[in-house]
């Protein structure tokens, strides 16, 4: 089979990490066949994953090799105030999409994420319990356990939070950062809590790594559950620094550091879920990573 004949279904391929997956896919020299809902746009198809017809038409339709799950319910603090809608999407589409994979044998991906854990033993590792302390984390770990029984064959990737090309500051807990940075009104930001702010160029070609192996002879090797995260540890506040040194941006008095734990409004966050990516080490899968800095120097000069 031809790498053009390969078909790789992308859900959720309007968000942030979405459409750098679609780009990656493309990269490959596969078909990249991306699903949207609210913001399906040019190039996208648009379909509710909560239609369980529509998605079976959808799957019968187009009979991909691999499907990479990265449609969710992201938001911490929006997921506990809409827990039904959440978990239906999070946990029920993951499960049908799952089911439906099999049945063609497609190679599955599922997109998770480190607030699975509660953030009190890191580094975390593949084997470690989940023991979320929010909504979202609960759902994610449901959506795991969905995704493995209704397709023991799936493969979960594990994510911390993301950063990359967005059509809009606010797409990203990372991104949103620097409307914070260069803002007028004063701002307490998290100084306590360490982040691992990692690139979805390099979560892309992670997964596009995966279904290389997934769709050829190694499927085993890659089933089961993953994680991927940068090295660089970093509090939000020390990345506004960051930021605020690229623009040459002065913080020091809109940007207010908060130097004890900070209280979450909605939903709780854990302390520190760094994940180890052991797992993806093993069977020979970089982890390699663009430096923080770095990329967002490059970014924030184009986009000035």
């Amino acid at each position: 089979m031809s790498s053009i004949s390969i078909k790789v279904v992308v859900t959720g391929a309007s968000g942030l990490l979405g459409r750098a997956v679609m780009k990656e896919v493309s990269k490959h020299g596969y078909t990249a066949i991306g699903t949207a809902f609210s913001r399906a746009g040019l190039g996208l198809e648009k379909l509710d994953l909560n239609d369980t017809a529509a998605v079976e038409q959808f799957i019968k339709l187009h009979q991909p090799q691999a499907v990479i799950h990265c449609a969710a319910a992201v938001r911490p603090d929006i997921v506990e105030q809409n827990q039904t809608a959440a978990e239906q999407l999070n946990v029920k589409a993951t499960g049908h999409l799952a089911q439906l994979a099999k049945n063609i044998g497609a190679y599955f991906v599922y997109i998770s994420s480190n607030y699975v854990f509660d953030g009190t033993k890191p580094p975390y590792n593949v084997g470690d319990t989940p023991n979320p302390l929010n909504f979202y984390g609960y759902t994610k770990f449901a959506g795991e356990q969905a995704a493995r029984a209704a397709n023991p064959r799936a493969a979960i990737l594990r994510l911390p939070v993301l950063y990359g090309v967005a059509e809009n500051p606010k797409e990203g807990p990372i991104n949103i950062l620097i409307n914070l940075v260069c803002g007028v009104q004063p701002v307490s930001v998290d100084d306590v809590q360490p982040r691992f702010p990692t690139c979805t160029d390099d979560v892309s070609r992670v997964l596009l790594d995966m279904v290389d192996m997934g769709i050829g002879f190694n499927r085993s090797l890659v089933e089961g559950i993953f994680h991927f995260s940068a090295k660089e540890k970093m509090t939000k506040y020390e990345m506004c620094q960051d930021f605020a040194g690229i623009l040459d941006v002065d913080i020091q008095n809109n940007v207010i550091p908060i130097t004890e734990k900070p209280v979450e409004p909605v939903a709780s966050r854990p302390d520190n879920p760094q994940l180890s990516t052991k797992s993806l080490e093993l069977i020979g899968i970089s982890v390699d990573c663009v430096p923080f800095h770095e990329w967002w120097t490059v970014y924030l000069k184009q986009h000035k």
